[in-house]
């Protein structure tokens, strides 16, 4: 389960057993929600996010800044699921303590 980033306490990962689609976990002090990102032509088109089945979902706070990193960093997001997935390379963590645009 390699960690993408960490943003005010909430931790982005993929999990190593989902290849496909290009999906994202949020994760908050045991609770969790996913984010998956649909691609059309290379170019984000939209983003979904959802419930973990099994799972306490995020609060909202925690929530709105998983969306905030979500939606600020699709493409790198993206770009490191093809490293990972893909060309198998390790992906570095990124610890970010600033509110994202």
């Amino acid at each position: 389960m390699p960690k993408l980033y960490e943003y005010f306490g909430l931790i982005v990962m993929f999990y190593a057993n989902e290849p496909e689609p290009v999906y994202v976990h949020g994760k908050c002090q045991g609770r969790e929600a996913k984010a998956e990102i649909l691609i059309l032509n290379g170019a984000v088109i939209e983003i979904r996010y959802s419930e973990v089945a099994g799972r306490t979902p995020l609060e909202f706070r925690e929530m709105k800044y998983f969306q905030e990193l979500v939606s600020a960093r699709a493409n790198e997001i993206i770009q490191k699921w093809i490293d990972f997935f893909i060309l198998h390379k390790p992906v570095k963590p990124e610890r970010i303590t600033r509110r994202l645009p």
